[in-house]
């Protein structure tokens, strides 16, 4: 296995980290402009970043976003050009050997200020609310729904980006007046159109797509935005095993659900109040959370990974 990859210090311009990757502006060998998308092995729960990271676990987010963009490439134009190392210009040996499986070298866009979900199942944030208000971000939903039940047809709910980074819930006409009542539409509809896709693919291979988030990104000159960032991740949807699913309670996930079960228990105990830093995670929570991420790759694209 890989040792984990928790920082990136590359001699490219215009660094910036978030709290799992790390992103560079680089010029390519015929003078296009492009981005760098560098997935870490840092993982974060909480809105904290842990001390230690899952070795390996950037090159299978990285993977499972290009087996998706490759898989919807006749459906939607997206920003990847590459996840070949050998592409970014200016790096060394070693930098090319730390970094190979882990980049996604894109195209850049000005990016739509609306995240893009798709609920297909009442769970997280969703569940939360209907509990609440019987809807879900504003939307009336039927009586009577337990934890993790199918919905009759799956929600757009579109949220936005404070100022600190938290995601604010919209409705559709809120988000309307950010970027359009067309663009809006757009948006709306394209963002159930690749979730039914994906639902079924993954529904094929024993998987539920619980639910999953997209950004979309404009390109000068072109009407239509295109798709960016990661897709259908185990970071950015909820994958649960078909032949576990109860509703009525908690799934299990091919996501840090192993992480974040562990650290439950590290705040109960009174080991930890969820501020940063994180604590450091133990060598059996890495090893069962990376076999899950593994698992789910190996389900989806019907191949073995290894890191």
């Amino acid at each position: 296995m890989t040792q984990a990859l928790l920082d990136t210090a590359l001699s490219l311009p215009n660094r910036r980290s978030g709290k799992v990757r790390d992103l560079y502006d680089v010029q390519l060998a015929d003078g296009t402009d492009a981005l760098l998308i560098i997935a870490t092995d840092r993982v974060s729960a909480f809105d904290v970043v842990m001390q230690n990271g899952l070795p390996g676990r950037g090159i299978i987010l990285t993977q499972i976003s290009k087996f998706w963009f490759d898989h919807f490439s006749d459906e939607i134009s997206h920003h990847l050009i590459s996840t070949d190392i050998r592409d970014v210009p200016g790096l060394s040996e070693a930098e090319y050997s730390a970094l190979a499986g882990r980049i996604m070298l894109c195209r850049k866009t000005q990016v739509v200020p609306i995240e893009c979900i798709a609920r297909g199942y009442i769970t997280g944030s969703g569940w939360k609310d209907y509990q609440v208000s019987g809807s879900v971000c504003g939307i009336q939903l039927p009586a009577g729904l337990r934890n993790s039940d199918r919905l009759a047809q799956p929600l757009f709910t579109p949220s936005t980006k404070a100022d600190d980074g938290h995601d604010e819930n919209i409705s559709a006409a809120q988000g309307a007046d950010i970027v359009g009542e067309d663009l809006m539409n757009w948006l709306g509809e394209k963002t159930l159109l690749l979730y039914a896709s994906a639902r079924d693919y993954a529904a094929e291979r024993g998987i539920i797509l619980a639910d999953t988030k997209f950004e979309f990104g404009q390109l000068e000159g072109q009407p239509e935005p295109i798709l960016i960032d990661e897709i259908f991740t185990p970071d950015s949807s909820r994958f649960w095993p078909a032949e576990e699913w109860e509703p009525g309670r908690e799934q299990n996930s091919f996501d840090k659900q192993i992480v974040r079960n562990y650290l439950e228990t590290v705040v109960a105990e009174g080991q930890w109040d969820k501020s940063s830093p994180g604590p450091a995670l133990p060598d059996e929570v890495i090893e069962l959370s990376l076999a899950r991420y593994l698992e789910a790759y190996r389900l989806l694209t019907g191949e073995e990974l290894a890191i």
